[in-house]
């Protein structure tokens, strides 16, 4: 009983009193979805990318980790385009700006580099070294969980029958923020004073 009364505690305080998401020692993860469509007219074509992520804070405002890439686009009759990546991520939160403008939210920046591909049905393949850059904004709808909006350029050097392959990307997506082991330890401490 004390265990579990610990644990709805606990999952209160993180959930509701979890001032310091973006705190060294704490993880992120969660996903974006970009560039989802449903064609009514013909061809009928569907297209659908999505990007689950996780990271880690190495410091205040500085997470690193990895994101995975899947997408495809199809339509009657012409074939499936796919594409892929996995990649080490990067992201930075600015200190203030973003809580001018609407409050409980941030501005970011994020990076990836890692090995991807492009592979549309009627040819012109890329695979090789991905890369993607750019600026983000999240709105923390509780202080564990941010929705987000990312502008990305994104970008494929490597084998295949083109050498280059390039996109421009929105993106929104959600993010959960867990507490590390510090913030946990802390968060107990205050309960056992």
């Amino acid at each position: 009983m004390k265990k579990l009364f610990f644990t709805i505690i606990f999952g209160t305080a993180v959930a509701f009193g979890a001032n310091a998401q973006i705190q060294k020692g704490n993880v992120m993860i969660g996903a974006n979805l970009s560039n989802i469509s449903f064609g009514l007219d013909k061809p009928n074509e569907f297209t659908f990318n999505l990007s689950p992520k996780a990271a880690w804070f190495v410091q205040d405002g500085l997470a690193l980790g990895g994101e995975v890439n899947l997408g495809l686009a199809t339509q009657k009759g012409s074939g499936t385009d796919f594409n892929y990546g996995l990649s080490a991520l990067g992201r930075y939160y600015g200190e203030t700006g973003a809580n001018e403008v609407v409050k409980s939210s941030r501005f970011f920046g994020e990076a990836t580099v890692g090995i991807q591909g492009y592979n549309p049905s009627g040819g012109g393949s890329t695979n090789g070294l991905g890369f993607s850059f750019g600026p983000g904004f999240t709105y923390f709808v509780t202080p564990s969980i941010g929705l987000e909006a990312l502008l990305k350029y994104n970008g494929v050097v490597g084998f295949g029958s083109s050498a280059y392959a390039h996109n421009l990307g929105i993106g929104v997506g959600f993010q959960i923020y867990l507490p590390g082991k510090s913030t946990a330890r802390k968060v107990e401490r205050d309960m056992n004073p």
